[in-house]
């Protein structure tokens, strides 16, 4: 199972509480070729073939390229990607779990490579800020869904 870098100079774990079936979180969560319409923090993504282990996918965020990798998948469960992007390398882990009529979602990304040694405070609150952003957006789309 594939885990973030505990050892990176930035960790962040944020998780949010959905009113809406795992299904529907999941679905959108998953449909990386639509993150654009419902994440207004992504110019465009593109997934490059079948969402499966191995699968790689290039999006567009707060001015950076990213190709990231797909590492772990247990649909309806986890995902985990990653990947280099201008230096940082990204480990970024979602988990699902549904409970009664409600899901939980969990992120944790760890980012490490030299501009973040070089300034982690301000990288770490970006990457907060970043998650914060992402699970707002995912519990809003889900939720108007219903």
């Amino acid at each position: 199972m594939f885990t973030i870098d505990e050892t990176a100079p930035v960790v962040a774990r944020l998780s949010t509480v959905i009113d809406a079936p795992l299904e529907t979180v999941w679905a959108l969560h998953t449909g990386i070729d639509t993150w654009a319409n419902w994440n207004t923090d992504i110019d465009q993504a593109t997934l490059n073939g079948p969402l499966t282990p191995g699968a790689s996918f290039t999006w567009k965020t707060h001015g950076l390229d990213i190709t990231s990798t797909v590492r772990e998948l247990i649909p309806g469960e986890r995902i985990v990607w990653g990947g280099p992007a201008n230096g940082i390398t990204g480990i970024h882990v979602w988990t699902f779990a549904q409970t009664g009529d409600q899901v939980t979602v969990r992120t944790e990304e760890s980012w490490s490579g030299a501009p973040v040694d070089a300034a982690p405070e301000e990288l770490g609150r970006a990457l907060h800020q970043s998650l914060q952003s992402w699970l707002a957006a995912l519990k809003s789309q889900a939720e108007q869904s219903m």
